[in-house]
């Protein structure tokens, strides 16, 4: 048998529970109503403020009633798996995923949206490797952000808003990335594009050979076409911010 825990302990375990359930758990003996309140108050305003600040959007469309229920639920029944404060929002998406009941389709995909650019910002993400601003980046290799996040969603989460809540699901491919001046840019993309991104990710390929690689994966009639789309692609993510250079 387990021994028993020390009452120290139990008053721990005690007030945490009351902490994360004021209402289902009861306060421990001995600590005065108000002193436990504002331990309360404070606690879980440190996570609503968190919340808030990185899901303007979801909080927006769940409105003033449920925001805070689903705040609440989260803080009451997730055991977040960081001790880091700026990890919060990580782990209310994972809570959203995973844990999370009664909820809009697409709030969890939303929520990890909102999360990126968060995450991007934030991201210790090695140097760039040298390369030519101005290099070509069809016969040169594309350098990429070292911070930038490639990603697909069932549902247009770029769209989202009090004026439009999708009943069916669209699927969305999108770039977070942040700049060299250390802003964070986002990009719309199509599964083509997308796609080319990835290659350029995890390939050390020329633009024109990934361009290559997505015309025989698609077995396209003309892979000229596809070159010269994936050249106008690469010119508008370098535009953009997301591709830095080229090196030879």
């Amino acid at each position: 048998m387990n021994a028993p825990l020390p009452e120290f302990q139990r008053f721990q375990f005690a007030f945490a529970r009351h902490v994360r359930d004021p209402r289902g758990a009861p306060r421990p003996a001995g600590v005065p109503a108000r002193r436990m309140g504002l331990y309360n108050e404070l606690l879980f305003n440190n996570i609503a403020n968190s919340l808030n600040a990185c899901f303007p959007v979801a909080r927006a469309l769940l409105g003033p009633r449920r925001w805070p229920r689903l705040a609440r639920a989260f803080f009451r029944d997730w055991r977040c798996a960081t001790p880091h404060f700026r990890e919060i929002p990580r782990e209310f998406v994972r809570y959203l995923t995973e844990a999370a009941e009664s909820q809009p389709p697409w709030l969890a995909a939303l929520a990890h949206y909102e999360w990126a650019e968060l995450a991007v910002d934030i991201l210790d993400a090695p140097p760039a490797p040298a390369c030519d601003p101005d290099g070509d980046l069809l016969d040169g290799r594309p350098v990429l952000g070292p911070a930038l996040m490639n990603l697909a969603y069932a549902w247009p989460v770029h769209k989202l808003g009090p004026a439009h809540r999708p009943r069916r699901p669209e699927p969305a491919h999108l770039l977070v990335f942040r700049r060299a001046d250390d802003t964070v840019g986002f990009m719309e993309l199509n599964p083509v594009s997308s796609r080319l991104v990835a290659l350029l990710q995890t390939d050390a390929l020329t633009g024109r050979e990934a361009a290559l690689r997505i015309a025989a994966e698609l077995r396209h009639p003309n892979p000229d076409a596809v070159v010269a789309g994936a050249a106008a692609m690469l010119a508008e993510l370098r535009a953009a911010g997301a591709i830095l250079g080229a090196r030879a």
